[in-house]
Formats: structure tokens, C-alpha cells, sequence
């Protein structure tokens, strides 16, 4: 199923109300037009038909739904993509959250992966890597939940990725670097939260890696 064609949520109606809001308050749409544009969002029922009523508007920092004043290629952030149309077929596959688990052992997420609206990670005597630089975003801000003891987690971002830190340390912490610079309001959001107990978070903002061109003759 495409996700133009999925049920539109209440969550997702709101977004689009909250943009029409502000483009009631900038001037761009008289108040008319504001209440037309309102009778015919919440008579949509699906994602695809959400779309058009906002086309026209610059994108906010609140949509993250396919199809909202974005781009053929799709909003990126240095490598990271929010929902372009080439990155649809794996949103579609969305599962609404994912659980990553290192006990005395390993897990990692790099490369071309979606970033769920949560995911979970727990780490005992282990480690765990999630590399954001090339990933497709599900929402416009996602949450990774962590539960450290004994264990480390490394996240990278690529630059202009705002990251909130709201994690609890106990012997232990979360040290953000290059990340705390990211003040504009459009910027994809990365939300932290969970505990680390004797162990630690490091997360780094970097740039995308280059593709490696084929040698000559290959």
C-alpha cells in the first residue's frame, strides 16, 4: 500500500491544521480561505488527499507526512531525506517502532534504513551504532528511547540535525557534539530519552559520507 493512500490520523489532520494556522497568521491566506481549507481537511480521509491543502504553502517545521510542500527529490538534511518520493516504498513499510537489543554483543543501523517515530534501544555489556547520515526519516522528529547499563551507544547525525537530549544518567551520560548549534525551526528533530546507568551516549554530527567511484575500467 503506498502512503498516499493510507488512513489519515487525527495526529496527522492536526499537523495540517496547525500549518494552516500559521499561514492565517503570516498573511497568506485570508480568513476565508483559512475556514474553506479547514471544511476540506477534515473531510479527507486519506494521506494523499492532505496533501494539496497545504501545497501551496512554504513547508513548517511541523508536517512530516508525504506529499506536504515538499520536493519531487524530498526535504534532506545533509543525506538524511524525510519522506521524498524515492524513499515512500520504505516508509510505506513503516512499523510505527523498532527495538534494537546488545546483550554481551552488538547491533547497528547505517546505511539506507527508516528511522521509525520510536525506536528502542537497550544495551547491557554491549554496543549498539545508529548512523542517521543516509536514513529516511518517518517523521519530522522521532524519538530514540535508550536503557544503557554497562554499554555504550554511538548515534551519528548528519549537520543541521537538532538534537534534545532529555536522558537521566546515573554514573554515566550523554555527550552531544556538534549539535547544539542547530537553531533553525524546520530542522529535522532527534529526541533522546531513557537512562544510562555506568555506561555512556555519544552522539556526533558529521558529514555524509562520499560514494566511492568504480575504478577505471570497472
Amino acid at each position: 500500500m503506498q502512503p498516499d493512500h493510507i488512513r489519515a490520523s487525527d495526529a496527522d489532520r492536526d499537523q495540517v491544521a496547525e500549518r494552516l494556522r500559521e499561514a492565517l497568521a503570516e498573511g497568506r491566506l485570508s480568513p476565508v480561505e483559512h475556514e474553506e481549507r479547514l471544511d476540506t481537511l477534515y473531510k479527507a480521509k486519506t494521506i494523499g488527499e492532505l496533501g494539496p491543502i497545504v501545497s501551496d504553502l512554504p513547508r513548517s517545521g511541523v508536517p512530516g507526512l508525504p506529499g506536504l510542500g515538499g520536493t519531487e527529490r524530498g526535504d534532506t538534511t545533509d543525506g538524511m531525506e524525510i519522506l521524498g518520493s524515492d524513499a515512500r516504498d520504505l516508509a510505506g513499510q513503516s512499523k510505527g517502532s523498532e527495538n534494537l537489543v546488545a546483550v554481551f554483543g552488538a547491533a547497528e543501523r547505517r546505511g539506507r534504513w527508516l528511522v521509525e517515530p520510536r525506536t528502542n534501544v537497550s544495551v547491557l555489556c554491549g554496543g549498539v551504532e545508529l548512523d542517521l547520515r543516509e536514513a529516511v526519516l518517518s517523521r519530522h522528529e522521532v524519538t530514540i528511547q535508550l536503557a544503557v547499563i554497562l554499554g555504550g551507544v554511538d548515534i551519528t547525525v548528519p549537520h543541521g540535525v537538532r538534537v534534545i537530549n532529555n536522558t537521566s544518567a546515573i554514573l554515566g551520560g550523554t555527550d552531544l557534539h556538534g549539535t547544539d548549534q542547530v537553531t533553525d525551526p524546520n530542522a529535522p528533530v532527534v529526541h533522546l530519552t531513557g537512562t544510562c546507568m555506568l555506561g555512556g551516549v555519544d552522539v556526533k554530527a558529521k558529514k555524509v559520507k562520499k560514494k566511492r567511484k568504480g575504478k577505471r575500467g570497472e
